[in-house]
């Protein structure tokens, strides 16, 4: 999937906080390596750099668009392409840090064992990734692509939920490591604009369906999406609209 970095950062204050509580989260005093994995256009790495500032931080992404961006921001780092399933570290960093990237990447149980041998003992794996699928703003996409034209072009691409309840990754994660903490927060988004959710979702979600349309289908599909989606999320008295979003975080000492 080719990304947009200007529309994933349209509403890049909402898109930043979660990273930020997961950052918040890591109680590591002096990492000297940190790993951005999934690292987009690199806005975190004022925050890595501000708190931490002697650590080596290195950005790993598949994105051309976004490392593009990501060098254009902070030509004097290190910015690697690359798909997590594929790549391996030379030696094992003292913080893995992952914000909103590996609900992309299947079969948890095989990867998330794997990430944590990329981590020194004592290190620590920070993760944060959407729980949102089962949101309105989700299944109006399956219900919009089963209902149009499109079906048979699109359903097969439907995936499965990609991220798993606490409970999965407490079992699965448990027996591999030191400490683990795990909790969920459900962001009251604030979004301003005439049926703003769509554009929220057309960043991340949304996308990889468009990107699969021609025009006019690819237009109208949209348009089909609008209006299905607005119900779930009318404008409050002031004409904002709250989205709720929730989000997994995980957080384990090795």
């Amino acid at each position: 999937m080719t990304w947009d970095p200007a529309q994933y950062l349209t509403f890049g204050g909402h898109r930043i906080r979660p990273a930020i509580d997961l950052l918040s989260a890591v109680a590591i005093e002096t990492p000297r390596t940190i790993l951005d994995l999934g690292c987009g256009t690199g806005n975190m790495l004022d925050f890595f750099a501000t708190r931490w500032p002697k650590a080596r931080i290195v950005g790993l992404d598949s994105s051309n668009e976004m490392l593009t961006k990501a060098h254009q921001e902070h030509p004097d780092h290190e910015w690697i392409k690359g798909d997590v399933c594929e790549w391996k570290p030379d030696e094992p960093f003292d913080l893995v840090y992952s914000n909103a990237v590996l609900h992309w990447v299947p079969r948890h149980d095989i990867l998330f064992p794997d990430l944590l041998t990329w981590v020194k003992p004592g290190g620590c794996l920070a993760i944060q990734m959407p729980r949102n699928f089962a949101a309105p703003s989700h299944t109006t996409v399956y219900k919009t692509i089963r209902e149009g034209a499109w079906r048979d072009r699109l359903e097969p691409m439907i995936p499965d939920e990609p991220t798993k309840p606490p409970t999965f990754y407490y079992d699965l994660l448990t027996p591999l490591v030191r400490s683990l903490d795990l909790w969920e927060t459900e962001y009251q988004q604030i979004l301003e604009g005439k049926n703003p959710v769509p554009e929220y979702v057309k960043g991340s979600w949304l996308k990889p369906f468009l990107d699969a349309l021609e025009e006019p289908e690819k237009s109208n599909f949209e348009e089909a999406y609008k209006a299905n989606v607005l119900p779930h999320y009318p404008p409050q008295n002031d004409g904002k609209t709250l989205f709720p979003f929730r989000r997994l975080f995980i957080v384990a000492q090795v």
